[in-house]
């Protein structure tokens, strides 16, 4: 049987104090997928790479924080490239009562291609 995703990286969700993450915090699970999304004009980061929730009613998607800094480099010229679907990006762990910066915990898999 063929693997259908395969382990790229954990890390916890950078900057989500300073996001949207609090507007949609009752809707965040372990679990929920996850979008990532190449910043380009981000002043602070020239690596940056945004971790979005789309709710399914809305249009517009939440940035809820970043990938680390410390771990955004290959993720962000992977996406450079074109593949913007090669990640999926889901919640491993919420921990409300955590300082900011490790109170949500995210698994990112590398998809096969063509797989949706």
């Amino acid at each position: 049987m063929e693997t259908r995703k395969k382990y790229f990286m954990d890390c916890h969700l950078a900057g989500r104090k300073y996001h949207d993450a609090d507007e949609v915090w009752d809707e965040l699970k372990v679990g929920i997928l996850l979008q990532l999304q190449r910043e380009l004009d981000n002043r602070y980061d020239p690596d940056a790479v945004a971790v979005t929730y789309k709710k399914p009613e809305e249009e517009e998607p939440y940035c809820i924080g970043y990938i680390p800094r410390e771990d955004n480099e290959t993720i962000a010229a992977i996406l450079e490239m074109g593949w913007t679907d090669i990640f999926e990006c889901r919640i491993s762990k919420i921990t409300p009562d955590a300082h900011p910066e490790n109170q949500v915990h995210l698994t990112i898999k590398i998809k096969r291609n063509g797989e949706k």
